[in-house]
């Protein structure tokens, strides 16, 4: 069941894509175009839109009475619905990447105040602690936005707003966010997910962190067959209600977002979430093994195939990646295919070129193709469909480093467009991933990252002295370990030349 579509690409026609506008690849070999690949739920961020973009997939919402989301959070139709939030269809996907959606269900995970704002302590404004009624919300670069900026987080401009949130829970009861926005301040409409600690059903009550739920048993509503009863043995649970004072006065309770992972009276199953157990090898061999994530236990086969040259030793704690396959049980996943959904490449810049005969683009010599699983949008903001990607645009790009025949590229998850960027320099770039070759000789012509080779000589390396800062890249280059560079650099009449050099640690930490 390979998916031919992962090595498709968005055909830009006349040098342009138009933001909202994504193009359905055919499949090639295989089952051909129209085969049923598989029938059950597909559980994602939304990329997309013109149908809904869901793991790859774009899902056909016409059969859905005035295409209905099933929601209590508001999102009642599919255009309430944004990039980025994650959204549980139910329905059809086959071979050519085009599916047919029957349900659309989605959840917020959280929704109410912040309380604390905290930049990524390295300094290196790779991510954003956000907490919102207690709960440690992990807000980076491809998380989408709207109604703030991730620079405006950043600066911790935004204490004290109102977020909706959806996030995938991690290993430690933390989150991981898809989509945040602002909203209006409402404390007698929140919603808390979280772990569960301190039950007291003589008093009615249980902790979340540090917020008090009170509950009337009479009155509130338990949801997914959860009783008074189970209260004490759940690990986390989501509660809905008013806020004062660090009380929650609860209306309903509810398993977590797990349940958006249950299985239905289908077999198959495409989620993206993050690992929350890492791979474990069962007997002496490599394979068969098995991970967890959103709850469930993914077993891997021999036949599993491992997409975005993923190892078995990648998937640790806290990857996201997305997983295709069918149940086993309740709670056991046979996957059939795994693929990367964490970003491990980055390039900010202009656009130069656009070849619309092979659909890559290219920004500061690095070629990006985008792929149905590609979410675009402006800092910020919506995504608009009168705003173009033409060459001169400045864009940021988060994605997965790859290769084929032609070379090295990234396939992008994330395009966003910077509405500033006017009278920037377009011969200036940044870009982040791992380093392919460096010179062992600090006098000859430099190093290549991302399939961009580009001069060092005139470099500043991070650290106290320049010479003892590329030894130790080097070193660590030549004795075989991964080492991820952070470089500043220019596009000159002699070529591309690094202006400042920093190494990245290889973690999400």
């Amino acid at each position: 069941m390979k998916r031919q579509l992962r090595n498709c690409v968005f055909w830009l026609a006349a040098g342009t894509v138009a933001f909202g506008i994504i193009s359905a690849c055919g499949g090639s070999g295989g089952g051909g175009l129209g085969v049923a690949r598989g029938t059950g739920f597909s559980v994602g961020p939304v990329s997309g839109f013109g149908s809904v973009f869901v793991n790859g997939v774009e899902f056909s919402t016409e059969g859905i009475p005035n295409r209905i989301v099933e929601s209590n959070d508001g999102i009642t139709t599919e255009g309430a619905l944004s990039e980025g939030m994650i959204l549980r269809v139910q329905g059809e996907w086959r071979e050519d990447g085009q599916g047919t959606a029957e349900k659309l269900g989605y959840d917020d995970t959280l929704r109410g105040p912040i309380n604390l704002l905290e930049s990524d302590p390295s300094g290196a404004g790779e991510f954003v602690a956000v907490t919102v009624m207690g709960q440690k919300v992990r807000v980076d670069r491809q998380t989408i936005i709207r109604g703030t900026t991730f620079t405006s987080l950043l600066g911790g401009a935004d204490a004290g707003e109102h977020l909706r949130v959806s996030a995938w829970r991690q290993a430690d009861g933390s989150y991981r966010a898809g989509y945040i926005a602002t909203i209006s301040p409402d404390l007698s409409d929140v919603e808390l997910e979280g772990s569960v600690t301190e039950v007291s059903e003589d008093l009615n009550q249980f902790a979340i962190g540090t917020i008090t739920v009170e509950y009337d048993e009479d009155n509130v509503v338990f949801g997914s067959g959860l009783t008074e009863a189970d209260l004490s043995s759940a690990k986390a649970l989501e509660v809905e209600g008013s806020l004062a004072d660090g009380v929650l006065t609860a209306i309903s309770i509810d398993r977590d977002d797990s349940r958006r992972f249950a299985r239905d009276n289908s077999g198959d199953i495409e989620l993206t979430a993050a690992i929350e157990a890492p791979y474990a090898a069962l007997g002496s061999g490599d394979r068969p093994g098995e991970f967890t994530m959103g709850g469930l236990t993914i077993r891997v086969t021999t036949a599993t195939e491992l997409e975005s040259g993923l190892a078995l030793s990648d998937l640790t704690t806290d990857l996201l990646v997305q997983v295709e396959g069918n149940f086993l049980s309740n709670t056991v996943v046979e996957a059939e295919e795994i693929s990367l959904r964490e970003a491990n490449a980055r390039v900010k810049g202009a656009i130069g070129t656009i070849d619309s005969a092979t659909g890559p683009l290219e920004v500061g010599g690095v070629t990006v193709r985008m792929t149905p699983l590609t979410t675009l949008v402006r800092d910020g903001d919506s995504a608009q469909a009168s705003v173009a990607l033409v060459s001169g645009t400045r864009v940021e790009i988060e994605g997965v480093e790859k290769s084929d025949a032609s070379g090295v590229y990234i396939e992008a998850l994330k395009v966003e467009v910077d509405n500033d960027a006017g009278g920037d320099d377009v011969n200036k770039f940044e870009l982040e991933g791992r380093l392919q070759f460096i010179s062992q000789n600090p006098a000859a012509n430099g190093l290549s990252i991302l399939g961009l080779t580009m001069s060092d000589l005139g470099a500043e390396y991070d650290g106290e002295d320049k010479n003892t800062a590329r030894e130790a890249i080097v070193s660590a280059f030549y004795a075989s370990e991964t080492v991820i560079l952070e470089v500043e650099y220019s596009n000159t009449p002699s070529g591309f030349v690094a202006d400042e050099i920093e190494r990245e640690e290889d973690d999400n930490d």
